[in-house]
């Protein structure tokens, strides 16, 4: 008999009007190797691993008892495309099985430009996948060096084009601040992104993360992080020019053309649930966040043991599910419209939060125009540093 948790049951109460899962995730760990910066839950080399992963995957939605239809699926990593067509194949049939596509869906699956090939693209295509996100992160190979990337300038391009003949949307991941790279070399794989004509552009800035071979580098001196004032012009000079292209940019690192926001990522920041499955994924359900282990070895003996693979579990009380949806909101251009906010989350928004939203008002990090609070010009560069306040 499982022990009696009063904040669930609270939060049971409060999310009685919280709608079912419409979205899942799905993580795939494997990668070919692992970049210097890379600290996700990621294994390199290890093709071992992957027939065990496919069955333990398999075992994980079986946990869900009846299939759950969604309209946005992502199969995120590593590199899903990692795998071989056929346990790319095997992987859709299962996930499929317990997640049903509605008819208005987005499909994502995230992929390396190094190992995307035709007949993956058709494996992917023939079961439904109608949009790709390349991590292209450069165009000038000299940089894709120095990040420790595997794949070519020109197979960015190649990718794009297969995907273009199988009807697929495409999403570009683009890098700035790299060691040495100066503003004018930035600027440079903007434009050769936007020759590619994507619908969607993420990008993001170099961060040095412990326990990453760069991070180890940076303490002993052999890399150096870009300045503070040339990652801000970097991150500036993307807004412009995407914006200019005819980007919308609608979260602070994502980019889209007028249509063609990410559907399943726009889950997570409007504060919606989401079922996950796979080592190190996260789900939210019923007010209940639980993260599996990272571990990919640990995921799978426990899984294959038939032991649950979830590693943290928080029951969100509604001032933490309030707090969660302001952050996550803020992170959208479109701010956090304080009506909308107290009907989804049953608290006003001034009394959880107006004291730091007046502060951040003052120093023109937001804006408060008395029915709308959005992130200015200068609070998107320094908005990590808000958060914490917030949350």
């Amino acid at each position: 008999m499982r022990d009696f948790c009063y904040a669930c049951w609270n939060m049971a109460l409060f999310s009685s009007r919280l709608a079912q899962p419409r979205s899942a995730y799905v993580h795939i760990p494997f990668c070919v190797h692992r970049c210097g910066y890379c600290n996700f839950a990621v294994v390199a080399g290890r093709d071992d691993l992957v027939e065990p992963f496919l069955s333990a995957i398999e075992i994980e939605l079986r946990s869900l008892e009846v299939p759950q239809e969604v309209e946005t699926l992502y199969f995120g990593g590593g590199t899903p495309t990692s795998l071989t067509p056929a346990q790319l194949e095997r992987l859709c049939e299962l996930v499929l099985r317990w997640h049903p596509l509605a008819q208005e869906y987005e499909w994502t699956v995230e992929a390396n430009p190094g190992d995307l090939d035709q007949d993956r693209l058709e494996v992917l295509s023939r079961f439904g996948v109608n949009r790709l996100s390349l991590g292209a992160q450069s165009f000038r190979q000299e940089k894709l060096k120095r990040l420790e990337r595997d794949h070519r300038a020109d197979e960015i391009c190649e990718s794009v084009r297969l995907a273009r003949e199988v009807g697929m949307r495409v999403s570009l991941d683009l890098l700035f601040a790299a060691p040495d790279e100066s503003l004018d070399e930035w600027q440079t794989d903007l434009d050769e992104a936007l020759r590619l004509e994507p619908e969607h552009i993420s990008t993001y800035g170099l961060t040095f993360e412990k326990g990453t071979t760069f991070w180890g580098r940076l303490q002993g001196g052999n890399l150096s992080a870009a300045p503070e004032e040339l990652e801000r012009a970097m991150y500036l000079a993307a807004i412009d020019r995407l914006s200019a292209a005819g980007f919308e940019h609608y979260e602070v690192s994502n980019f889209a053309k007028p249509g063609e926001r990410s559907r399943h990522n726009e889950t997570y920041w409007s504060g919606e649930s989401y079922f996950a499955a796979g080592p190190g994924a996260a789900r939210y359900v019923g007010g209940v966040r639980e993260t599996n282990h990272q571990s990919t070895t640990t995921y799978l003996k426990r899984v294959l043991a038939g032991k649950s693979p979830v590693a943290e579990r928080e029951c969100l009380d509604p001032q933490q599910r309030a707090r969660e949806l302001l952050v996550f909101g803020l992170r959208r251009l479109q701010g956090v419209e304080r009506l909308d906010f107290r009907e989804r989350s049953g608290i006003d928004l001034d009394q959880l939060a107006g004291p730091s939203i007046g502060r951040f008002v003052e120093l023109g990090m937001l804006a408060d125009d008395g029915r709308v609070v959005r992130l200015t010009r200068e609070g998107l560069l320094v908005s990590d540093s808000l958060w914490p306040e917030l949350i």
